[in-house]
């Protein structure tokens, strides 16, 4: 039979099983009772029985609830007591598919019963909290050092300026990763220029005033070039020593080379071995 308590739960008395109602499924879920043993019919009649005792004082939320626990043990039952044949048609199958929608379910309510419970155990922890607004005791409060403000509202605007002007979105710099281009003729006119003045040179002088690396390559193939134009020569006394460059081209004619080497005249040969340094 069934009965309720003193807090008008409903509680269930049957000959397997003696508890509240929300535990007769949780045991069921768990297989600890088999559920073709429950007399569904007799637990629905007691609960309606106990709903009607109640009057007044009825509980909506204790009755959905049951109506919840009580329609998946109704579907979980008529599960059990399908035969478990092989599955030959998709009728079975339904039926199989449907015994599982069955334990699903039996796991959400288990799930909405915890947290339900947890929620209600929070709630009642905070219903004994309360925040203290007295102020601050003075004993506490001669600690506190005195507040200097050694700023205007000048300068404080100023401040507040600074921290609200956007920033520039940040970005990388590749300025480092593509070396400036340099003509390695405007080099070979400039090397051939002093070098024929001078007469001889070493490669450090006439590299002296290079801005940067490539100047210096550049500066180099040049001196490869006129040298391969049989216009100067190079001497190193010590390996990776100092490299001398002696002029032995055409004398400057009035402080200027002759027109057969000028660089409006550079032949075509030497234009192709210029391009292939770049």
């Amino acid at each position: 039979m069934t009965t309720g308590q003193a807090d008008g739960r409903f509680t269930v008395r049957l000959t397997n099983f003696e508890g509240p109602f929300d535990l007769l499924l949780q045991l069921i879920g768990k297989h600890k009772l088999d559920v073709t043993e429950i007399a569904l019919s007799t637990v629905t009649d007691e609960f309606i029985a106990h709903l009607r005792a109640l009057g007044d004082e009825l509980d909506l939320d204790q009755a959905s609830e049951f109506l919840v626990v009580a329609a998946t043990l109704l579907d979980l039952k008529a599960a059990r007591l399908l035969p478990a044949a092989d599955v030959e048609d998709e009728d079975d199958l339904a039926v199989l598919e449907a015994r599982d929608l069955l334990f699903a379910r039996l796991l959400q309510y288990r799930a909405y019963k915890r947290a339900a419970e947890f929620l209600r155990g929070r709630e009642a922890e905070a219903a004994r909290r309360f925040p203290r607004n007295a102020d601050l005791e003075q004993r506490f409060a001669d600690l506190l050092p005195e507040v200097l403000l050694g700023v205007t509202p000048e300068q404080f605007a100023a401040i507040a300026h600074q921290a609200l002007v956007p920033k520039p979105p940040p970005t990388v710099s590749v300025s480092h990763l593509h070396a400036p281009a340099v003509s390695v003729t405007e080099q070979l006119l400039l090397v051939r220029g002093r070098i024929a003045t001078a007469g001889t040179a070493t490669f450090r002088a006439l590299s002296s005033d290079c801005a940067h690396t490539m100047e210096v390559v550049a500066r180099f193939l040049a001196l490869l070039e006129l040298y391969r134009q049989q216009l100067v020569t190079f001497d190193q006394v010590a390996p990776l020593g100092e490299l001398h460059v002696r002029w032995t081209g055409p004398a400057l004619v009035g402080g200027r080379l002759p027109d057969e080497i000028d660089a409006d005249a550079i032949d075509a040969d030497t234009a192709e071995h210029l391009e292939e340094y770049g």
